[in-house]
Order: C-alpha cells, then sequence, then structure tokens
C-alpha cells in the first residue's frame, strides 16, 4: 500500500451535507415508499444483444459525438470519445465517469478540465458517457417515476465496451475512472465485471455504502436529482445495499490496480477567486469553500477507512491524501494527471506520447 501526499459542487452538496448530519439517526422512517417491483425486466436478465451504434459525428479535434442505444434502459445515451492519436493500432481505453449530476450544466470531464489537450499524444481512448444523475451508475432493483429506467450497470459493462472496442480499434484493455458519487461507482462496475477493468481511478468518493452513514450519503444523493433510492437497492435492511458496498466486497479487488485520492477539505491552491470555475464569483467560491470544504473532510476520512481496508487484506494500492483541497473540479483534473502513469502501466500503454 502506497500513500503519496502532494502539496459546481453547488446544490448537490448541500443535500449531501444535511444528510450526513442525520446519519446517525434512523433512515427507514424517513424515505418515501418504493414503486412495485418490476414483473417483467430485472436488472441480470436484460440481454445487450440489441444496443448499438446510432449516429457518430465528429467535434473539435479528436473529439467525437457518438449517440448509442441501450437496449437495457431502451433510451439513446449520449457519448463523447476522444480518439486515439493513431488510429493505424488498437488501443486501450479509459472510461472517465461524470458525478452526481451525469455531466448536465457543464459539469463533466470534457467542459471542466484539459482531457482533450492532455490525452492529446496518448495512445488511449478516452470514454465519457453522458446522463446517469442520482444513479451512482447502477442496475435499479425496478423503475423510478422520475428517473426512469436505470441499467447503467449493463450499459457501462456489458453493452458499450464491446461498441467502443469495434467503432474505435479498441484492443480490449480497459480502466475506469470517475469523480465524486461516480468514484464509488468505478468500485462497483469493476466488482460487477470481473477482470473488464485493468484499473480503477476514484477521486473523491465515498466508497462505504451499507453503512448509515454511507446509507444517507447514497440517499442524499438520489433525492437531489428527485429520485428515489428504494427504487434502487430497497429500504436500508435490503440485502442489497451490503451486496453493492466495495468496502464489504474490497477483497475481489485483488489484482486491479487502484488509485484513490482525496483532500483534506482544508483551502488549497485551487480555492481562490482566480480558480478554475470560479472566475472571481463570490458566491461560488464561498460555496467551494464551505459546502465543499466539508464534504472533502468527510470524504477524506472514507478514504483513509478504505485505505485501512485494502491493507488489512495485503492488496497494493496507491492513496493520494492531499493535505488541502475541496471537491472541485481543479483537484480532480489533477488527480487524473497524477494517476495517469499508474492507468497507463496497467494498460500496457505508454504514459506520455
Amino acid at each position: 500500500m502506497r500513500a503519496r501526499t502532494t502539496g459546481r459542487p453547488g446544490a448537490i452538496i448541500t443535500s449531501i451535507a444535511v444528510a450526513l448530519a442525520l446519519a446517525a439517526t434512523p433512515l427507514s422512517p424517513a424515505w418515501p415508499a418504493a414503486t412495485a417491483e418490476p414483473t417483467a425486466r430485472t436488472p441480470g436478465t436484460v440481454t445487450a444483444d440489441d444496443a448499438r451504434v446510432v449516429g457518430i459525428e465528429p467535434g473539435t479535434g479528436r473529439l467525437t459525438d457518438v449517440r448509442i442505444h441501450s437496449a437495457a434502459m431502451g433510451t439513446t445515451i449520449p457519448v463523447k470519445v476522444i480518439r486515439a492519436p493513431d488510429n493505424s493500432a488498437p488501443a486501450p481505453t479509459l472510461y472517465l465517469l461524470n458525478g452526481a449530476s451525469g455531466g448536465s450544466e457543464g459539469s463533466n470531464w470534457t467542459d471542466r478540465t484539459d482531457i482533450e489537450d492532455f490525452f492529446r499524444d496518448k495512445q488511449v481512448n478516452v470514454v465519457v458517457p453522458m446522463g446517469g444523475e442520482g444513479s451512482y451508475f447502477a442496475d435499479w432493483r425496478t423503475d423510478d417515476p422520475v428517473l426512469g429506467r436505470q441499467r447503467w450497470t449493463t450499459f457501462l459493462t456489458r453493452e458499450l465496451p464491446p461498441l467502443i472496442d469495434a467503432a474505435f480499434a479498441g484492443n480490449g484493455a480497459n480502466a475506469v475512472a470517475g469523480i465524486s458519487m461516480a468514484a464509488t461507482s468505478v468500485f462497483q462496475l469493476a466488482l460487477n465485471a470481473p477482470g473488464l477493468y485493468r484499473a480503477v481511478g476514484s477521486y473523491s468518493g465515498c466508497v462505504r455504502t451499507s453503512d448509515p452513514q454511507g446509507q444517507a450519503m447514497v440517499a442524499a444523493v438520489v433525492t437531489r436529482w428527485r429520485g428515489n433510492a428504494l427504487n434502487m437497492w430497497g429500504p436500508p435492511t435490503d440485502p442489497r445495499w451490503a451486496a453493492n458496498d466495495p468496502y464489504l466486497h474490497a477483497d475481489q479487488l485483488r489484482g486491479t490496480a487502484i488509485y484513490v485520492s482525496t483532500g483534506t477539505g482544508m483551502p488549497g491552491p485551487f480555492d481562490r477567486p482566480d480558480g478554475p470555475g470560479i472566475d472571481g464569483n463570490r458566491d461560488k467560491l464561498v460555496s467551494q469553500l464551505v459546502t465543499g470544504g466539508f464534504l472533502e473532510a468527510i470524504i477524506n476520512q472514507c478514504a483513509r477507512d478504505l485505505s485501512d481496508r485494502l491493507r488489512s487484506l495485503n492488496i497494493p494500492a496507491t492513496f493520494d491524501f492531499r493535505p488541502s483541497g475541496t471537491h472541485s473540479w481543479g483537484y480532480w483534473q489533477e488527480d487524473l494527471h497524477n494517476s495517469w502513469p499508474l492507468i497507463a502501466a496497467a494498460l500496457a500503454t505508454p504514459a506520455t506520447g
């Protein structure tokens, strides 16, 4: 185990902060009723046979907009792809997952970071699925009245990879990384599809989801996007919560390259008026410092708990416990840069061009 120390959360952060403050109270009485169990389709019975590419449109540079029809969800999912520079040779694939907004309102990897420039000379296909707000990128137990049919695990692990490999000369080697909500999901996806991902990058996420604090956080994220967490994994006593808790099943991560990063919540180099995404906006800065700082402090402890768990299992992992920093995009861009050498080594591709 190695620990490396380095020198628009908005409304969702507020929601999570409130939920965490209530984490010690019983959750069951406050949760709304779930919709009925599905009678025809349930997770695990959906086939990926009808998933298909329905559109490919060149964007700027090597950025390509792809539309994928998901048979599991019965809808079309937009996906942004940065093609590998050498299209004459097969390339591995890095899947980058957005946070709880699903990439809406400009809060996504392509709009908030330098990934187009950073991967310009790197022989890897970079894939950013759009959508999935408040979903934890999971296969939900039943359809949600607001969020609809959520079968993101099926889409990301069974439907999307073969289509990407076929369209962009993928070589079958994959890695996945994500921020915030998706920093939990990346572990859940790896556990649901053993061997699919050679590396996992988790930036500012709480992996433990089935204890009272974890359930409160998950419920807050889902509720922020008007969904009902009962439709995802059932009531707090449902065994599906434990079944989808990466902390409890960390032993199954053995053999996967793991990179976890978090700040402490204390102001850092990107928490200033001219910081990324702040642009002199005082309200944004205050939100980032207060709510983003509080959330990152909670997540820091989550990451330390995971570090202890993996160490007890003798599973190698790299943990970057930054001495400062809030829950915000400037740090996540830096986290991606710092984790890339580990991910590239797992994908057997050069870290630099």
